[in-house]
């Protein structure tokens, strides 16, 4: 985690550069963001961004149960996987080892794991040959696409740690700009 958290690294990343957020791209921009913008960062689905035309893919979703516990280290470490087949969540992210705190009491969030919904936010995908092939079909069409690049898990549909989604970034700027 990078020292103050993503929301400070974003920040700086994206200083002086003007982004739209907390809009709907589909209904503002998916037709005219060419009379705006030079090129397009798109972190979406990438079967959505095609409208579905080759079919859709499959994802995973999570949902977050957060609590205040009365303790001052609940589990040890920031994050902490658990993959047993009777453990309801996968995980428990304890937010005060981000930053090291030293708060008499925690913060916990459990994640659950379920099949993504139409209306829910997906985040991983189901990487399987069924899916697989489609994406391929997709990433075709990508390449074809001007001024647009697909990025993260959603735009790629490959499983990032942050890590590896950041170097994937840069490593597309520095694509990009040869």
């Amino acid at each position: 985690i990078p020292i103050g958290g993503y929301n400070k690294l974003i920040d700086k990343l994206l200083e002086g550069v003007e982004a739209k957020t907390d809009c709907d791209f589909f209904a503002t921009y998916k037709d005219t963001w060419r009379e705006v913008a030079e090129r397009l960062i798109y972190t979406g689905p990438i079967d959505e961004y095609f409208d579905y035309q080759l079919g859709r893919l499959d994802w995973r979703t999570v949902s977050f149960k957060t609590r205040v516990e009365d303790v001052a280290n609940y589990q040890g470490n920031a994050v902490v996987n658990y993959t047993a087949a009777d453990v309801p969540y996968t995980r428990i992210i304890e937010h005060k080892h981000f930053e090291f705190g030293t708060q008499p009491t925690t913060i916990i969030s459990k994640e659950y794991s379920s099949e993504w919904q139409p209306g829910v936010e997906p985040y991983y995908p189901v990487n399987n040959d069924k899916n697989n092939a489609v994406y391929e079909k997709y990433a075709r069409r990508a390449k074809e696409e001007k001024d647009v690049i697909f990025g993260g898990r959603l735009g790629q549909y490959k499983y990032y740690d942050m890590d590896k989604v950041v170097a994937a970034a840069l490593e597309a700027v520095k694509e990009e700009f040869k």
